[in-house]
C-alpha cells in the first residue's frame, strides 16, 4: 500500500447522525489508515425527502459527533450550496482544491452502494475517488461482486495486501466491519413516541435532541427547522 495523504469523505443527511454512521466511519479510517475524515452533511439529498431536522441542527449533531475523535471533521461544504447535494459535485470541489483521486477515500455503507448505479455521473464517478465500502447489517460486502460483475475487477477486500496499488486507478475497496444496526428513521420513530435512544447515537447527539426537542413529532409533521439554515460554521458530500 502507498503512503501518503489519504482523505476519507463520509457524507449523508445526517438527520441523526447516529452510531452506525460512525462504525462505519471508524472501519474505514482502522481499515485504510486515514489521515482525515470529512463528515459532511448534505444540503438537499438527491434521493430522499427534505430532511426533519434543520441545516443548523445536522452541523451541529455531526460537530458534537466527531469532537474527539482524531482526524474527523465537520465540514459545511455542501451545506452552504443550496442546489442537490450530489456526490460527484462535491468531488469535483475537492478536485479543485488540490486533491488527487487517488488520495480520497468516498466512505458508504454497503448497503447505500449498492445504488450507486442510479447515482449522477455514474460510472464515471468511480474514477474520482477510492470508495470505501463497509458491511452493513443485512448488507454483507462480500456480496457485492456477485451483484456487481461488472466492477468486480475493481474491487479489492481489506485489509490490502502489499501487492495491492492504490496509485494504479481508484478502486473499490471492500471493508467487512460490524456496524451498529440502527437508522435514522428508526431512531426519529421512537423520538416521536417518546422512547429512550441511549446507546443508538452519540451522548453529545442525545444531549442536542433533547435541548432543542428535536423529532418529538416527526409522524404528524416536521419539526426542528426553526433555525436559519446556514448559520452554523460551515459544509462538505452527496446522494447517501
Amino acid at each position: 500500500m502507498t503512503t501518503g495523504r489519504r482523505v476519507g469523505i463520509l457524507g449523508g443527511t445526517f438527520d441523526p447522525i447516529h452510531c452506525g454512521h460512525l462504525d462505519i466511519g471508524g472501519a474505514a479510517q482502522a481499515a485504510l489508515d486515514l489521515t482525515r475524515l470529512f463528515v459532511i452533511p448534505a444540503s438537499i439529498p438527491p434521493h430522499r425527502p427534505q430532511p426533519f431536522a434543520s441545516s443548523y441542527h445536522r452541523f451541529a449533531m455531526v460537530a458534537r459527533a466527531v469532537a474527539g475523535r482524531p482526524g474527523w471533521r465537520v465540514s459545511d461544504l455542501e451545506l452552504r450550496n443550496e442546489a442537490p447535494s450530489f456526490t460527484s459535485s462535491t468531488l469535483q470541489r475537492f478536485h479543485e482544491r488540490g486533491y488527487a483521486p487517488l488520495e480520497l477515500f468516498f466512505v458508504i455503507g454497503a448497503d447505500a452502494f449498492t445504488e450507486i448505479d442510479t447515482w449522477k455521473d455514474y460510472p464515471k464517478i468511480l474514477d474520482g475517488t477510492h470508495f470505501a465500502v463497509v458491511s452493513r447489517p443485512g448488507c454483507a460486502v462480500r456480496e457485492l461482486p456477485r451483484r456487481f460483475p461488472h466492477l468486480a475487477s475493481r474491487m479489492a477486500p481489506a485489509p490490502l495486501d502489499a501487492l495491492t496499488q492504490l496509485d494504479t486507478g481508484p478502486l473499490i475497496i471492500l471493508i467487512d466491519a460490524p456496524t451498529a444496526d440502527v437508522s435514522s428513521t428508526a431512531i426519529r420513530r421512537r423520538l416521536a413516541e417518546g422512547q429512550p435512544i441511549t446507546g443508538l447515537v452519540d451522548l453529545g447527539v442525545q444531549q442536542h435532541i433533547e435541548q432543542h426537542g428535536l423529532y418529538t413529532s416527526t409522524i404528524s409533521g416536521r419539526r426542528g427547522n426553526d433555525q436559519p439554515p446556514h448559520s452554523a460554521a460551515g459544509k462538505l458530500h452527496g446522494e447517501s
